[in-house]
């Protein structure tokens, strides 16, 4: 049974839902678990103990900036070991080895969040749980994303990308309302923060028992002739040096990569660190009014991010991808600085609001705006590629100095004045891109 991907052929319809089917199973992880229930578990978990600041090898950190440096350190395993894995994988020819492996242990790292314990025998594992629930999500991303030229005709890659993204949409949004549901039927605070850690469990389940469907009929690959050699092993960082070395003669493509690298990493912060921010700024009443206001919040940006796409696609068609991002960009400054001031939840609605409008529509913005400015070339992976580690290298950096401002300062309203900062860099790096009235 488990043999039949070897027998439907590239763009057959049952290969590309059982690709795309992935995103049905591991876009969970990005919305419980990183958007949602775990930050609300995390606050609660250092407010139930009466504490701020946990010593973490050696050095004093509040919590919030223990959880930041985290996840910025899994995105740096994930850039480091990317490169070198899909080497690997595409020489043994065997992609769905690294895709389960990733997939496995950040199932399984998102169910060992159960017993996540910020106690100092306990808290090296925790965070270790954490970290290698997010090298794991990340990590089978790139193996998923580079299955695509592999089982779909060109013509085909757009279609069978926006049906992905909408089962992950609908899958991700489906568990959080169950999840949300499981919370509130408990009375007590304590039983409410049962429900939150069984909701790791739930996650880690789903993501890797949906994803059987996919591996029953994804292909090995095709393997590499030749020995395994160090040449292989450093392929994918000859690639990224490669297309670096050629963006010095690429003007508009090297500018747009600049501005988008500035700008990106403001998003990914905000997307980031917006719910850790909601739960430890906002004057909320109760325990169960924070978690309810949040998760409601958090339903409200995705639900809203679908109409804002739109919205962003009919603008980029009127007034070209360059200037629909430059106002884009604007708009994420006004919603930073009025987030600086928020204090009620209602305020916090109203921002969820205005994030989602611009969230999604952002990101799939600023790709198709990249893959415009690509040159006559058939190495577009390699372009990706080098697109993707950038945004990474972003998110570290972004999410390291937010952070780290949070920790001088106490405060993170003073650290969404460092991501004003880049909004505006990004505008300005905006209008030095050359761009025609297409663009």
């Amino acid at each position: 049974m488990f043999n039949m991907a070897t027998q439907l052929p590239k763009g057959s319809k049952k290969l590309l839902n059982a690709w795309a089917f992935y995103d049905w199973a591991n876009s969970v992880y990005s919305l419980v678990i990183a958007s949602a229930i775990f930050p609300l578990f995390y606050g609660a978990l250092f407010r139930s103990a009466g504490i701020e600041e946990i010593e973490v090898f050696g050095v004093m950190l509040r919590r919030s900036p223990l959880i930041f440096y985290t996840t910025a350190l899994a995105f740096a395993v994930v850039s480091i070991i990317s490169p070198i894995l899909s080497g690997i994988a595409d020489y043994l020819g065997n992609k769905k080895f690294f895709l389960k492996f990733f997939c496995y242990m950040g199932g399984l790292s998102t169910i060992a969040l159960y017993w996540f314990n910020i106690e100092q025998e306990y808290i090296y594992l925790s965070l270790l749980a954490y970290l290698l629930g997010l090298v794991g999500f990340w990590g089978s991303i790139v193996f998923y994303n580079s299955y695509l030229p592999d089982i779909a005709h060109p013509e085909q890659h757009d279609k069978i990308s926006a049906k992905g993204y909408a089962l992950g949409y609908i899958g991700s949004v489906l568990l959080l309302v169950l999840c949300l549901g499981l919370v509130l039927s408990r009375e007590t605070d304590e039983e409410k923060f049962e429900m939150m850690k069984w909701s790791f469990i739930l996650t880690g389940v789903w993501w890797i028992g949906f994803s059987q469907y996919t591996y029953k009929y994804l292909p090995r690959g095709n393997k590499a002739d030749g020995p395994l050699t160090k040449q292989v092993l450093f392929d994918g960082f000859r690639e990224l040096k490669k297309i670096w070395r050629e963006l010095g003669g690429q003007l508009r493509l090297k500018r747009y990569l600049v501005a988008f690298f500035v700008y990106s990493m403001a998003v990914q912060t905000v997307m980031l660190a917006a719910t850790y921010f909601g739960e430890q700024e906002l004057e909320w009443g109760s325990d169960s009014e924070r978690t309810t206001g949040l998760i409601i919040s958090i339903l409200l940006i995705q639900l809203i991010a679908v109409v804002g796409a739109m919205l962003m696609a009919r603008l980029s068609e009127r007034i070209g991808n360059v200037m629909a991002l430059v106002y884009v960009n604007i708009f994420w400054i006004f919603i930073c600085a009025y987030a600086y001031f928020i204090t009620t939840p209602t305020e916090f609605y109203i921002a969820a609001v205005l994030v989602g409008l611009v969230m999604g529509g952002i990101q799939a913005l600023s790709r198709s705006t990249y893959s415009k400015f690509l040159p006559e070339t058939e190495d577009t992976a390699s372009y990706f590629s080098f697109y993707d580690v950038s945004e990474k290298i972003g998110i570290i950096i972004g999410m390291f100095l937010y952070g780290y401002v949070e920790q001088l300062t106490g405060s993170m309203r003073y650290s969404i004045v460092f991501l004003i900062i880049f909004f505006v860099m990004g505008v300005i790096l905006l209008f030095r891109v050359p761009r025609n009235r297409k663009d």
